[in-house]
């Protein structure tokens, strides 16, 4: 990649991170995206699935096509970076990076558009509503591969903590399946001084809490991987009162599917178990997320090749992350490949999801080279 289009790529990320976007909420994203597409004289639909734009390329007569996607949205996160481009819009910020992927993929249109070496159709997809909004499903749900056609969909995550610009491959699980846990506790208020004329819903989430633990230390084979995590207990209002109710919160995640069957079951049991035990009613409700992320295996091999042919290096010895993407939901259409590309030291806060985290403008040139890249030795097999 010249200097030139490097340095108009790190203009346009910083610009997409001091004006960040919720999930769902990514109109003036969007348009951004559609103005630079039409910059680099790239057709395109906007509208898919919210705020969703696919770009077309295609060049030479091969009837071969192939999908590159990039998430758009923010994270409701006060930034703290101290960056000059910092957030501009309060309590929003781009704390995973999707600034840098947008733009990344606006790159690699760019390459694909000055490069003459390819046949094929290069269906580029901006997808909103990655952080929990249902983009992937609802893009999909309104006919993303049946209007745009393509033979396999490949993508990235930058990833604190690996070297810059690196592209870690695995072969099967990326990511973790995701499902929502909620606990709705209903017991009998009162005194706090006269407990026992109440059924005390804040004892019932106290022992839920400690319970769902065992499932995963001790119901889990110890060669699978499982977390459950509780991140919200709400109850009560007055410090001498036993409330009514309880709202209890968290998180399940795991990297295969009958791990995922076995803990879903687990956790019913275990509430009506404490339900039971402390005389109050537990209403478990766990809504499915995103699946496991799973690369087909010749799709990994093809992104490594591909990097190898770009002088990109390659690490293929990395563990998958129990972190969520709904790339996954691709993945069960269409064979293809997630990628991690190296953003970096995490030191100082810069992990994904913090509010000291910064996209590594040092990689877009990888990272646009990688999505070109990988587009043009799929179109080409």
């Amino acid at each position: 990649m010249d200097q030139s289009l490097a340095d108009t790529l790190t203009a346009w990320r910083r610009h997409l991170h001091a004006h960040p976007e919720l999930t769902l909420h990514e109109k003036e994203t969007s348009a951004f995206v559609q103005a630079k597409l039409r910059e680099l004289g790239v057709p395109f639909v906007a509208g898919i699935g919210g705020h969703g734009v696919v770009a077309t390329l295609t060049r030479g007569s091969s009837n071969r096509s192939v999908g590159l996607r990039a998430d758009m949205d923010a994270l409701p996160i006060a930034e703290t970076s101290g960056v000059g481009h910092t957030s501009k819009n309060p309590g929003v910020m781009h704390a995973c990076g999707h600034d840098g992927h947008t733009t990344s993929l606006l790159g690699a249109a760019a390459l694909l558009q000055r490069d003459p070496n390819w046949s094929g159709t290069v269906q580029l997809v901006f997808q909103p509503a990655e952080e929990g909004g249902g983009g992937a499903k609802s893009m999909i749900a309104e006919g993303l591969f049946e209007r745009f056609p393509m033979e396999r969909i490949f993508g990235y995550h930058n990833w604190p903590g690996l070297d810059a610009g690196t592209v870690a491959i695995h072969d099967g699980p990326v990511m973790a399946a995701g499902n929502r846990l909620i606990f709705q506790i209903k017991g009998h208020g009162g005194h706090a001084a006269l407990p026992h004329l109440t059924r005390d819903p804040m004892i019932a989430a106290a022992h839920l809490v400690l319970a769902l633990q065992t499932i995963v230390s001790r119901e889990t084979d110890p060669m699978d991987s499982a977390v459950i995590t509780i991140g919200i207990i709400q109850g009560g209002s007055a410090a001498n009162q036993i409330p009514n109710d309880a709202l209890v919160r968290g998180t399940m995640r795991m990297l295969r599917d009958e791990v995922r069957d076995r803990v879903e079951a687990a956790i019913h049991r275990v509430a009506a178990g404490v339900a039971m035990t402390c005389g109050v009613t537990i209403d478990t409700q766990i809504p499915r997320g995103n699946p496991v992320t799973l690369n087909t295996k010749a799709e990994a091999d093809l992104a490594a090749d591909a990097c190898a042919g770009i002088g990109i290096p390659v690490r293929r010895d990395m563990a998958p992350a129990m972190t969520g993407e709904d790339f996954a939901w691709y993945l069960h259409h269409r064979p293809g490949a997630f990628v991690w590309i190296g953003n970096g030291p995490a030191d100082g806060g810069r992990e994904l999801h913090n509010a000291n985290y910064d996209y590594n403008d040092a990689i877009l040139p990888a990272a646009s080279g990688f999505l070109a890249g990988v587009a043009k030795r799929a179109l080409a097999e």
